[in-house]
């Protein structure tokens, strides 16, 4: 079936396709409709599922916690400030290995208050051990949320999973969506069945005390699990293609493989970055794009192998880390080490601003043209 969705709409019917247990809602602009939508889903006997309301998204989270940890799927929502305000609960949830999925709509952080796209939010989560996708399409927000559960509920992996989905260029815009048969999306989703629950008859401990004796041990199993996931996203991604004939892996490279110069991005840009490289191939121009779909775990591997032998290298981010550089691009500049000196940082739509293809031609014309610049902000006004 195709149905014509916005991305808050995508996410929603994402959640109810994977058959969650329990949503925990709490409303933000611009969030809110994925958990109005799903409100009406459940009380229309559509979805068999507890709709928990909430009184922040500090306790949206706490509730899937609770749920997740006696052996329900959980799903909730966010955005920016509801994001930030998580925080403590995105490091416990990570530690206690619950792989609890959660759509986020990237929003710029206040203030001045926003409520237009920026990753700022998200990235700012980056340590916390939440897998971590960007969507470029409504259809990947569909599709990213059902793989999640795939993924996260591995037991090699348990883990939970942000997706992410720009504000308004996703969450309110509306795009052709193909939807599976449950048939399908069962066969490809089976019921999450945990080995460890909260269980009375099997009494046991969750979130207690360590002491240094085991702590450490802890943290490295999640780093373990991280580097384990590359794989095992690789191997879901061959199985999605199998049954409903789209691919997602880690990255999503374009016209890459005799550039001279790539761009690589994330989120909504790319889908602008690959216009762009198509009307500069019409220049002669070799240029290609690479989308970075997981930041976390971060596919260095990948990048590296796709992009050691390209002459010059730009990375567009739609976030800053202050008092350093924009955070894809330190990343991308680490996993090229030693292989890559021709490296661009651009800064560009922060807050919601647009990026253009006359911006994303302008960023290839400065690779070409001039010499490399770890940070280079597009588009900023005299407003001095």
């Amino acid at each position: 079936m195709k149905k014509v969705l916005t991305g808050n709409f995508a996410a929603a019917y994402g959640a109810t396709a994977a058959r969650v247990n329990v949503i925990a809602a709490y409303p933000i602009t611009p969030q809110t409709t994925i958990v109005e939508i799903l409100s009406e889903i459940v009380a229309n006997g559509e979805l068999k599922a507890e709709f928990v309301k909430v009184e922040s998204e500090h306790s949206a989270l706490a509730a899937c916690i609770g749920a997740q940890a006696v052996g329900a799927r959980t799903f909730t929502a966010t955005s920016a400030q509801g994001l930030a305000l998580m925080h403590e609960l995105i490091h416990w949830s990570a530690r206690a290995r619950l792989p609890i999925v959660m759509a986020n709509v990237n929003r710029a952080m206040a203030p001045g208050w926003s409520i237009w796209a920026d990753a700022t939010d998200s990235i700012s989560e980056r340590d916390t051990g939440w897998m971590q996708i960007y969507c470029e399409n409504n259809q990947e927000v569909f599709d990213s949320i059902l793989m999640s559960y795939k993924i996260g509920e591995n037991p090699d992996i348990m883990l939970p999973t942000l997706v992410n989905l720009d504000a308004f260029f996703l969450s309110h815009t509306s795009q052709v969506v193909d939807l599976y048969s449950p048939e399908e999306i069962d066969a490809f989703l089976p019921s999450y069945k945990p080995e460890h629950i909260l269980d009375p008859d099997k009494p046991s401990s969750f979130g207690a005390l360590t002491s240094p004796e085991h702590y450490y041990e802890f943290s490295y199993k999640i780093q373990k699990a991280h580097e384990e996931a590359k794989k095992v996203i690789q191997t879901v991604a061959g199985e999605f293609q199998k049954t409903f004939g789209r691919f997602y892996g880690l990255v999503d490279p374009y016209r890459c493989e005799d550039a001279e110069c790539v761009l690589v991005c994330y989120g909504t840009i790319a889908g602008t970055a690959k216009e762009a490289v198509d009307a500069l191939r019409e220049t002669g121009v070799k240029a290609g794009v690479l989308r970075i779909r997981y930041f976390r775990p971060f596919p260095g591997e990948e990048i590296r192998r796709i992009l050691e032998h390209v002459p010059k290298v730009g990375v567009i981010d739609r976030s800053i880390s202050y008092g350093n550089r924009g955070p894809f691009f330190t990343e991308t500049r680490d996993c090229l080490s030693g292989v890559q000196a021709g490296l661009y940082g651009f800064i560009a739509g922060l807050g919601g601003r647009d990026v253009s293809l006359k911006d994303i031609q302008g960023m290839v014309d400065i690779m070409r043209k001039d010499t490399p610049n770890p940070l280079i902000w597009i588009g900023v006004k005299d407003v001095c």
